[in-house]
């Protein structure tokens, strides 16, 4: 955040006409800033659409309130999250980045706003499109984009790759379709036994709304009124089906069935934020797990193999992007109501441009994993241990 102030005031200076130094500001450029600030509105009300909502008497609120530093926060999340998944775009094509990849350009919304709505402490646990919520639960650009490169210096040592990536609070990251939900719940029953005030966050994604495991994980949490909040991200496609094709009922809200269930605009970050509260308020209160659907659109194909044009048109991912766009709807809110000018956030983008590039030099650089380290941390807290190799010759040495 600090970081994201200095490039604002240095927007402003140089609107302005001021120099600012890399040290020293002149007081003159300080009032000058300081004028500049006041000029905008530090916060405002919107409208928000209004969620469906299943066994509930009333949903989350129909506004939301942005205040100036929310909103230039929110912003450059979402853009960071961009930003970094069209340069895994590209190392991918380069042939740096290998095996699975599913990006998530077009749902930065989901991410943002869930962060924004729940508190470090709290826990989360996605599928396998999990670099936007590795990012947002506090993992560095370089320490993302060096683990998809399998290098040294990724967050899980290169041993990871895209789908496996963790943080604390934070469980990833799995590759088996559905198989992130029970544990979800039994994280949540961790956070009910140890009576600390804290949900679980498990999200999974329309493909995976059809697997038994889930409704087993819908129905113990129901049980033992667990403070788990189900999110099902609606891309509309299930690798190349679209939902209408692939599910009897597309209200995947109301799939608790015996659970409350909200259905939200998974494209505005301000309506994801204030539905994720309203979530976590019921979970905190003792009423037990909620469902979450959140209607949202990816901008790539289900993982880097997908063209993602084969089963939908260019036309419909143009009209999603020139009408839905998550970072676009806050940029534009921002500036009719004068919280925030167009050098600000060229300024912002700048910048980001600027980190991801640093963050992939680092990826493209640093060395990979010696040979050595492959058994490290099978265990946790552990004295080190033998593990046999790929034949009986060669053996390895686990380190925790």
């Amino acid at each position: 955040m600090k970081n994201m102030l200095t490039i604002i005031s240095n927007a402003l200076c140089r609107i302005t006409g001021r120099n600012v130094g890399a040290q020293t500001v002149s007081e003159g450029a300080r009032v000058v800033v300081s004028r500049s600030f006041a000029d905008f509105t530090p916060q405002a009300t919107f409208d928000i659409k209004k969620c469906d909502v299943h066994r509930l008497e009333e949903g989350p609120p129909l506004k939301a309130e942005l205040t100036r530093e929310q909103g230039l926060q929110y912003y450059h999340i979402m853009q960071t999250v961009r930003r970094m998944e069209l340069k895994a775009d590209q190392l991918y094509k380069q042939k740096i980045i290998r095996g699975f990849c599913h990006l998530y350009d077009g749902q930065e919304a989901c991410a943002a706003g869930i962060e924004a709505a729940i508190n470090p402490s709290d826990h989360l646990i996605t599928a396998y499109r999990a670099h936007g919520y590795t990012y947002t639960r506090g993992v560095p650009i370089k320490e993302i984009l060096a683990e998809l490169t399998g290098r040294k210096g990724g967050v899980a040592k290169g041993k990871g790759g895209s789908m496996h990536m963790y943080a604390p609070h934070f469980y990833g990251g799995n590759g088996i379709v559905g198989a992130q939900v029970p544990l979800g719940a039994g994280i949540a029953l961790a956070c009910q036994y140890q009576g600390n005030n804290q949900v679980c966050v498990s999200l999974y994604g329309d493909g995976a709304a059809n697997q038994g495991q889930i409704f087993e994980a819908f129905n113990m949490a129901a049980l033992w009124k667990l403070p788990c909040i189900f999110i099902c991200e609606n891309n509309k496609y299930g690798m190349g089906t679209s939902v209408e094709r692939a599910s009897a009922s597309t209200d995947y809200y109301k799939r608790g069935d015996y659970i409350p269930g909200i259905r939200v605009d998974g494209m505005d970050v301000l309506c994801v934020r204030e539905a994720t509260k309203f979530a976590a308020d019921h979970c905190r209160a003792g009423k037990g797990p909620i469902v979450m659907e959140l209607q949202t659109y990816r901008y790539h194909g289900h993982s880097m193999s997908d063209p993602g044009v084969s089963y939908r048109t260019r036309e419909e991912i143009q009209e999603v992007r020139s009408k839905s766009d998550p970072i676009t709807m806050l940029k534009e809110r921002m500036l009719g109501n004068n919280m925030a000018s167009i050098e600000e956030f060229k300024e912002i983008d700048v910048a980001i441009r600027k980190e991801v590039e640093e963050a992939a030099q680092f990826a493209t650089s640093d060395p990979e994993p010696p040979l050595e380290e492959l058994c490290n941390h099978i265990f946790s807290n552990d004295v080190p241990l033998e593990v046999r190799g790929a034949h009986r010759w060669s053996s390895l040495k686990s380190v925790s």
